[in-house]
């Protein structure tokens, strides 16, 4: 158990300190993280509705924090490049991240060209029904996005490396919130990059 508490804490730091230096991307992901917390409420009542709010809400604003806003050069904090970076991603990395938006963006295509998709709902009668149906099929690819990962990572990292890599995702909207409550204040005060003191600070005393 400790062990996996180390790996944990080890991918939520390297999460951090190679991919939010900007305050626009924290922040992003601090409403993403409510918007999470959100959709876990509503996967208990309401699956599609939550699907809805988490693919439109959730990851949208947390990915385009990443696309658009996080820092794509050289990191001199972290002495590394991005192409380095991208290489060791334990999670999805941009690359895999625009073929899962990919499939995502299909999603009400699909509905479009299978109302029931196959049988297994009824056909919508109006846009809300649509919707519904497009929740479903978000909430579908959701799962098999989190275990494909999860299982390929215990063939290249081992199964520990795989379960830890699933808990920080499903965990990462509380982490987020404590980690990143403060970044939109700072980027009030026109903090655009968080200066990551407590990163150079922490390679120091390694």
């Amino acid at each position: 158990m400790s062990t996996f508490k180390q790996a944990l804490a080890t991918q939520r730091w390297d999460d951090h300190r190679y991919y939010h230096h900007s305050r626009i991307n924290q922040s992003l992901h601090f409403v993403s993280a409510m918007s999470f917390l959100v959709a876990y409420v509503l996967l208990f009542i309401d699956p599609p509705m939550a699907a809805l709010v988490g693919w439109l809400v959730s990851m949208t604003t947390r990915q385009a924090g990443h696309f658009f806003f996080e820092p794509t050069g050289y990191d001199h904090i972290n002495q590394a490049t991005h192409d380095h970076k991208e290489a060791i991603k334990v999670g999805y990395n941009l690359r895999r991240k625009v073929v899962l938006i990919a499939l995502w963006a299909l999603g009400p295509v699909l509905v479009w060209l299978q109302p029931t998709l196959w049988g297994m709902v009824a056909a919508a009668d109006d846009l809300m029904g649509f919707a519904r149906n497009v929740g479903w099929i978000w909430l579908a690819l959701g799962v098999a996005g989190l275990l494909f990962r999860t299982v390929h990572l215990f063939f290249l990292q081992g199964v520990q490396a795989g379960l830890v890599w699933c808990t920080k995702i499903l965990t990462d909207p509380v982490h987020d919130l404590i980690l990143y409550h403060r970044a939109p204040l700072a980027l009030l005060r026109g903090e655009l990059l968080d200066p990551m003191d407590h990163v150079a600070h922490r390679g120091q005393g390694a």
